[in-house]
């Protein structure tokens, strides 16, 4: 290795613990990984699908990490689970046939809608008491929809599922990261099997980034643990906005 290339090398898997313990605390692992492979000179296509088969070290590290959260949630995982299977492989097709930049002027409104959805979870809790439920067919869309995006880009992503399941179930909220965490992870996944097939993978990237990412992430679920509820949920949810900010002025540059 020369020093040009050890370099690099720290320099991502530093860039992917960074975007493992953000990507489980907040959902925005992309807003860490993705810039820092662009940095590194990669296309933005090619750093996109490298991003995706990374990030899948988020979902090792992060759901080995919370166990403790996941107990008790097979149907869920299931249920769930299943739509990011689905709409990971149907956002990845997607990210491979359609003309870049198709969802760039639309993403960003969907990300600060998530972040309102986050903000407003007590009062939409209350708003709708006995009319909404996990198995809901309008949850059950929403979330499919969601992982779709995922597979297709995702930046976001994971604030548009928390937003999701904190509108819909009782639970405290580093339940609802465990899961959002378990379900991107699944969406990503799918869609890194097929990135990976079409060879567009830069692995001198996707290892060191997925390797820093595994061990970032393992600090998240005890991170959220000991956070108070109101300031984290808060905190997401203006990062959101300041991430639906940034991809507004890109979708326009």
């Amino acid at each position: 290795m020369t020093s040009e290339t050890t370099l690099r090398f720290l320099l991502l898997a530093l860039a992917g613990a960074g975007s493992g313990v953000v990507g489980y605390v907040s959902g925005l692992a992309s807003l860490v990984s993705y810039p820092a492979l662009l940095a590194c000179g990669l296309p933005p296509l090619a750093a996109n699908v490298t991003n995706s088969v990374a990030l899948t070290g988020v979902t090792v590290g992060s759901v080995t990490s919370a166990r403790r959260e996941l107990t008790g949630m097979r149907r869920r995982l299931l249920t769930f689970g299943a739509l990011g299977l689905v709409g990971g492989t149907a956002g990845a097709l997607l990210l491979v046939r359609l003309p870049p930049g198709v969802f760039a002027g639309v993403v960003p409104w969907l990300v600060a809608f998530g972040s309102v959805v986050l903000l407003l979870r007590p009062w939409l809790r209350r708003l709708h008491a006995g009319r909404l439920h996990e198995g809901h067919p309008a949850v059950l869309a929403v979330v499919g929809a969601v992982t779709v995006y995922c597979g297709y880009f995702g930046a976001g992503a994971g604030v548009l599922l928390l937003a999701t399941f904190g509108a819909v179930l009782p639970d405290p909220l580093a339940r609802l990261a465990a899961l959002r965490s378990a379900v991107v992870g699944i969406a990503n996944t799918t869609a890194a099997v097929i990135f990976i097939a079409t060879g567009q993978v830069d692995w001198s990237a996707a290892v060191p980034l997925g390797l820093g990412a595994v061990a970032g992430s393992a600090f998240g679920p005890p991170l959220v643990r000991r956070l108070p509820e109101t300031p984290l949920r808060l905190g997401v949810a203006l990062a959101g906005l300041v991430l639906a900010v940034k991809l507004y002025l890109d979708a326009r540059g």
